[in-house]
């Protein structure tokens, strides 16, 4: 049944009048009166008494009305979640982290894209990369974002380099100067991250080179953990940015350190997966809230 047709025959009920009804669809009288024809001729019972230029439903029209309003709100509703989907404002979005990246990067940006998307369903994992790289042939989420390496055969990645940077706990002695260096943190207490941590051994080997003392006191498997001891008192440490940040309101300060450091994370989605364009939206917000971190070349 021609969706036209029905729209025309609830605009004449409405105003009573081919003439208004003609008005309100932009098109002309006789165009509203051979519509309601067909749709009568195609139903098989009249929907109008016609008299004194009065267009008044028969009850079988009346009837026929109630059904047709339903249809129409029906398809109205239809259209707006079309509206909806094709502007990212409905749906469920599955975003799967690091540690690291659920505790300092993805809470804001989550909170953020809810806030414009009070429709939208967002789930969090929270995984190991090497835990996460083996979930992406199930494709179990639709974003994911974890330290490199990753097995770029079965993933689209994009890279992002970080510059770490120093902690300390408020009102250490060393918080004075504007850079630090191996040579000053030479012999204070350290809070390391585990072996297994891309960034531990580039720590290790700086303090070599500069023949000073890495004194660890302590060792961590995740940077929130490690921001968590420095905050502490417990010692000095080497963390990402974002994870520095989360925590600089909890008893640190933060320093830049040479030499550079670089922590390198991916966020990626499974190859074989087309994203949807709720999950394309959020990919680009992530793109824009990590571009600041990023860095190349020696430069802080």
């Amino acid at each position: 049944m021609d969706i036209r047709l029905l729209e025309t025959f609830s605009a004449v009920v409405r105003h009573h009048s081919a003439t208004r009804a003609a008005a309100e669809l932009g098109v002309t009288q006789p165009a509203v009166s051979v519509q309601i024809a067909r749709l009568e001729k195609q139903i098989g019972f009249e929907l109008f008494d016609r008299a004194n230029g009065r267009m008044k439903p028969t009850p079988e029209g009346l009837v026929f009305y109630a059904e047709v309003s339903k249809a129409l709100d029906s398809i109205e509703r239809l259209a707006q979640s079309a509206r909806d989907i094709r502007s990212g404002q409905v749906g469920t979005l599955v975003v799967a982290g690091h540690p690291s990246a659920s505790i300092s990067l993805l809470p804001g940006i989550v909170a953020r894209f809810s806030s414009a998307r009070p429709g939208v369903v967002i789930r969090m994992i929270t995984r190991h990369s090497n835990v996460l790289s083996q979930m992406v042939p199930a494709e179990s989420f639709d974003i994911g974002i974890a330290e490199l390496p990753l097995d770029e055969a079965a993933v689209r990645l994009r890279r992002f380099r970080m510059r770490c940077v120093a902690i300390l706990p408020t009102g250490h002695s060393l918080a004075s100067n504007d850079l630090l260096t191996p040579g000053l943190l030479s012999g204070q207490p350290w809070v390391a991250t585990s072996a297994a941590h891309q960034a531990s051994l580039q720590v290790r080997n700086a303090f070599q080179d500069a023949k000073a003392e890495w004194n660890v006191v302590a060792d961590t498997e995740m940077f929130a953990s490690t921001c968590g001891l420095v905050a502490s008192g417990t010692g000095c440490a080497i963390v990402d940015p974002l994870s520095a940040r989360s925590f600089r309101n909890s008893g640190l300060e933060i320093r830049p350190f040479e030499p550079a450091i670089g922590y390198d994370i991916g966020v990626f989605y499974a190859r074989q997966r087309e994203l949807s364009m709720l999950a394309a939206a959020f990919l680009e917000d992530l793109y824009a809230a990590l571009e600041p971190y990023t860095f190349s070349g020696d430069r802080y």
